[in-house]
């Protein structure tokens, strides 16, 4: 027999821009790229090790500096560089012009998710 649920409030987080990036979206960049991209097991491990990377030196360059101050917008660059190295070394370069090409289309999947 089934019991009916309590209606619980659903709670929904509100992000703004200068809010922590969530692990899961290291994850799921990850798996719309292995998708995307079609990228190897071995590419796919690579590419989340370098995406969580990337979140975890965001988010301690968030929590330094201010929000939108010249610092914070001169670290995040500096990583996204670093981490757009890394994905080219790891993806070939190829499949890194194929990244390039998508990326709008995979930060548009990426929203979808995150909805």
């Amino acid at each position: 027999m089934f019991r009916p649920r309590s209606k619980t409030p659903v709670v929904e987080t509100v992000r703004t821009e200068d809010s922590p990036t969530p692990k899961t979206a290291a994850r799921d960049l990850a798996d719309v790229m292995t998708t995307e991209l079609q990228l190897t097991p071995d590419q796919t491990i690579r590419v989340r090790n370098i995406l969580n990377g990337t979140v975890d030196q965001a988010n301690a360059a968030k929590a330094k500096y201010e929000p939108k101050s010249p610092q914070l917008l001169a670290e995040l660059k500096r990583i996204n560089i670093s981490s757009q190295k890394e994905l080219q070394v790891v993806l070939g370069p190829t499949k890194f012009k194929q990244l390039q090409a998508k990326q709008s289309k995979m930060a548009a999947e990426m929203q979808q998710r995150r909805q």
